[in-house]
């Protein structure tokens, strides 16, 4: 399916506490590598795929609670690259970013959470990824 066919709902996942018309904007810190800027906002139509972004932005911060949003992009929106045909053949992931803000709809709480064990291992595989200076997430 391409970007132009989704129609959604959509979600974003991420440590921050924002109400029902918030926009998310272009131009932010990273969830994942705050001294970088990002020039799109990232999204998916898989509800728990917000919600991995979500627990991975607090593990990475150290601190925080998850949300998860279901949002509204306000213009185009494009595949994610950094996913799309680079690591996976199509768009199973069903990501996607826009350099157009995001409004948020509401807060959904019925995302599945990481297992603790799930928790453990991915907390390890970030260590790693950031000793070894890996890239995260672009």
């Amino acid at each position: 399916m391409a970007a132009e066919d989704e129609t959604g709902p959509f979600f974003h996942g991420t440590r921050a506490a924002l109400r029902p018309g918030d926009l998310l904007v272009a131009g932010r810190p990273s969830n994942y590598r705050p001294e970088v800027v990002m020039n799109h906002v990232y999204f998916t139509a898989l509800r728990d795929g917000g919600g991995l972004a979500a627990e991975l932005a607090v593990l990475l911060a150290g601190a925080g609670e998850p949300h998860v949003y279901e949002v509204e992009p306000t213009g185009p929106f494009e595949d994610d690259p950094n996913v799309t045909d680079k690591k996976f053949p199509g768009n199973p992931t069903r990501s996607y970013r826009t350099s157009a803000p995001l409004r948020i709809v509401r807060e959904v709480d019925d995302w599945t959470r990481l297992t603790p064990e799930a928790v453990t291992l991915w907390r390890e595989r970030l260590t790693t990824m950031r000793d070894g200076r890996a890239e995260i997430i672009n």
